[in-house]
């Protein structure tokens, strides 16, 4: 409905259109929980009030300027939406709308009396009898925000929308009437379910903390007026216990209003973000209205239960006679008298809260005492009857094979130090000191050569003569005092990520990966060429030492930046992005597992001696358009655009975009600036002044890169760093036509789609990837390859 009629909240001749149309189908009652405390003036009459003003300059025996009165009599009543929803709600007669009020207890008086058109809403004070003495009161409420006169006034009844939850949280119950400085308001349902047997405020009648008389129907209430209210589940087959309809399919036909004839309809949002999501015994109710729904039914079909004011103390009661019963009297009896008075006990208390709940309508929660005893004494007679020397030594047996077979497990899913625990609860005997040796060849796989000593240690205090023990033990040490895991200083993390090749552990691991060899230095770290045994997928590992750069704050910064890297563009999946496949963190590296990439970056085809063709520059222009055009619609901004950044494959034109490792999420609700990152030759104006950036900043680095890939050279230079800020912030690059007049005498498209991607004004620049992938498409169209 949203998406057809518009944002939510729809302006109210609309509202009153969908009502008309629900009205014209002979509904009985229409319930609306929409909210009517603000009024809605269009921007209109305030245009009419002024012309008005000016035609009363004018003489009023013109005939023109009376036409023109009669018009501007005309716009504003059909300006005046809150009249004409008022007017719908009046001419059927038949519609009930809420109120908010905010519960508190009330101290003095109101700051003014609420309207006569909610008063009239009120039950009467000589309907309200107090049986308890003044002891039971329902909720108190200290605030109350009425609709406006002109909705409010025609509207048949008004109640409350206060939706008090369980100590769970859960929606269990419906406060049916309400108190506000001494007078009584019914809630929506108990409103809608009076309009709906022709009964109004003053045909109900409350007994205080016992029950809520409609008419002859008398709804049993706890001492609050709480109605427990019956949540209904599938009726014939269908999901849903009630129908429910779009606004969409009723105001444009789609449902016949024939459906709604003598039937009750209550109107609400029930989509998601527009409103509170109640938790309910049977699932999630996106809207009061739809909970308001299952009260409406429960009143009118009487299907209620009431949680009683002693209820808590008679659970707590029969729970401590369960506890009495399983410690002082189960002990005592024989297997099977046990068993017999606990099947006793157990179905006497599912009797009775069953016909508490069928003849009395009265809610006592006796499963928690029923819970109790089964389980007591199940745990009590399997203690006693069951556990003998003999099985005793029996489940000692299984025990080790089950922490085996468990430590065996722990051990393949990579979970060492658990694997090491379970391993050490079973008997020293020689294969377990044989699986304990291949444990210690997997810390020292993943460099956690301290865990690996504890583990041959620990088999060379069982059988000092197992195997090369004492070598493994000294090999342990030593790598664990050279190898520094996250220490500051000294090489320590350094050395341990050189460490995973240089031939001292067999299939060095990084997570669940297996490390085969380098394959270069980035920007934040080692890149390893990797495979993940378990679906054997052959992977490139970047890592970086974290501990060894950085320290304190510093260490905590370049940590969220890294794993960022991994969090943005893991939220990526598009052909032309690198595809993020596992993150994580051991010891002393961090770690990311991405696609292998074939292919190299695009450095080298930056070289005055080594351009591309033109043809092969567009696509991998529009490409990166394309890729970055996906990118900003998910609100990431890559900050970093350059030709180190493009992986480029010449065999089968593949083009992917790496190294969020700058990125940042965007967010418009924030104002906050960012620090100055990425690469300062290829930065926009407003990136380098620090201002907060958006794509556009990633399209004019990827001009600069197009300019750059075309003719060989950077279209802003300077000997220092201030002189080449100075010159993206202020001058134009050199003309690309006294550059490579041949290029863009074939196509000078080029030369304009580079002068829109370098304008300094972000507004006057491209403004999505889209716009620069089209007009390089249509560039590649026109004229011949270079």
């Amino acid at each position: 409905s949203i998406k057809s009629i518009g944002r939510w909240p729809w302006n109210r001749q609309t509202q009153a259109e969908l009502i008309e149309t629900i009205q014209s189908g002979g509904a009985k009652t229409i319930g609306v929980s929409v909210l009517y405390s603000e009024p809605e003036r269009a921007r209109g009459l305030d245009w009419i009030s002024e012309f008005r003003e000016i035609t009363k300059e004018l003489p009023s025996d013109l005939p023109a300027v009376a036409s023109l009165n009669d018009k501007f009599d005309d716009a504003e009543k059909a300006l005046n939406t809150d009249g004409i929803l008022g007017q719908t709600m009046g001419s059927g007669g038949n519609v009930v709308i809420g109120m908010q009020f905010t519960p508190g207890e009330p101290i003095g008086n109101p700051d003014a009396v609420l309207p006569d058109f909610i008063r009239n809403s009120a039950i009467p004070g000589e309907n309200i009898d107090d049986p308890s003495g003044g002891f039971a009161l329902p909720i108190q409420t200290i605030d109350a925000d009425a609709p406006i006169a002109s909705v409010g006034s025609p509207a048949a009844a008004i109640g409350h929308l206060l939706n008090p939850t369980d100590v769970d949280g859960g929606l269990r119950f419906e406060a049916l009437v309400v108190e506000y400085f001494g007078e009584f308001y019914p809630s929506l349902s108990l409103a809608v379910a009076a309009n709906s047997l022709n009964l109004n405020a003053s045909d109900i009648r409350v007994q205080l903390g016992e029950s809520v008389n409609l008419g002859n129907l008398t709804i049993k209430t706890d001492s609050y007026l709480l109605l427990q209210t019956f949540f209904y589940g599938e009726r014939e087959g269908r999901r849903a216990p009630f129908d429910v309809y779009s606004a969409k399919e009723v105001m444009q036909g789609t449902v016949q209003v024939s459906n709604f004839k003598d039937k009750i309809v209550l109107i609400g949002p029930t989509a998601f973000g527009l409103g509170s999501s109640y938790h309910t015994p049977i699932g999630d109710a996106n809207g009061a209205i739809l909970v308001a729904a299952h009260t409406v039914a429960s009143i009118l079909n009487e299907d209620f239960f009431v949680a009683p004011g002693w209820a808590g103390f008679a659970e707590f009661l029969i729970l401590l006679l369960i506890g009495v019963y399983l410690i002082a009297l189960l002990p005592r009896l024989g297997a099977a008298p046990a068993a017999g008075a606990s099947i006793v006990l157990f179905v006497v208390m599912f009797i009775a809260q069953l016909a508490m709940m069928v003849s009395q309508a009265t809610w006592i929660q006796l499963m928690t005492p029923c819970a109790l005893l089964v389980v007591g004494h199940v745990l009590l007679t399997t203690k006693r009857y069951l556990v003998t020397e003999a099985s005793k030594r029996r489940l000692d047996v299984d025990s080790a094979a089950s922490n085996r077979q468990l430590a065996l497990q722990f051990q393949q899913q990579g979970q060492l130090d658990m694997a090491f625990d379970a391993f050490r609860k079973l008997p020293a005997d020689e294969q377990t000191l044989e699986a304990i040796y291949v444990l210690g060849g997997d810390f020292e796989r993943k460099r956690q050569f301290n865990k690996a000593a504890a583990a041959y240690e620990y088999i060379a205090s069982k059988d000092p003569s197992f195997r090369d023990i004492k070598d493994k033990v000294s090999r342990a040490k030593q790598l664990n005092d050279t190898v520094i895991i996250g220490g500051s200083g000294g090489g320590g993390a350094s050395q341990a990520g050189t460490m995973l090749l240089d031939g001292s552990i067999e299939k060095p691991m990084l997570g669940r990966y297996e490390v085969e060899k380098e394959l270069g230095k980035g920007a934040m770290g080692i890149v390893y060429l990797g495979k993940d045994p378990m679906i054997n997928r052959v992977v490139a590992i970047k890592t970086m030492g974290l501990a060894e750069e950085f320290e304190g704050d510093e260490l905590e910064e370049a940590r969220s930046r890294f794993f960022r890297e991994a969090e943005t563009a893991g939220r990526l999946d598009h052909p032309n992005i690198v595809r993020i496949y596992d993150v994580g963190e051991e010891h002393d590296l961090a770690f990311i597992a991405m696609e292998f990439l074939k292919g190299k970056d695009l450095v080298p085809e930056t070289k005055p001696d080594a351009l591309l063709p033109v043809s092969t520059v567009l696509g991998i222009i529009f490409k990166s358009a394309v890729a970055l055009d996906y990118a900003h619609k998910h609100n990431v901004v890559h900050r970093d655009i350059k030709p180190a950044n493009i992986m480029y494959d010449p065999e089968n034109k593949q083009v992917k975009l790496t190294d969020f490792g700058i990125a940042r999420i965007t967010d418009s609700s924030k104002t906050k600036t960012g620090m100055v990152l990425g690469t300062p030759s290829y930065m926009s104006p407003e990136q380098l002044s620090g201002k907060k950036v958006d794509g556009r900043s990633d399209l004019f680095s990827l001009g600069v890169m197009f300019y750059q890939m075309l003719c060989g050279k950077l279209p802003f230079q300077g000997d220092s760093m201030a002189t080449l800020m100075y010159r993206i912030a202020n001058e134009e690059p050199p003309n690309l036509r006294e550059i490579r007049p041949d290029l863009v005498g074939q196509r000078p498209c080029i030369e304009q789609i580079i002068q829109k991607a370098l304008v300094k004004d972000p507004d006057a620049r491209y403004q999505t990837g889209a716009q620069f992938a089209k007009d390089i498409q249509q560039c590649a169209k026109s004229g011949k390859a270079a």
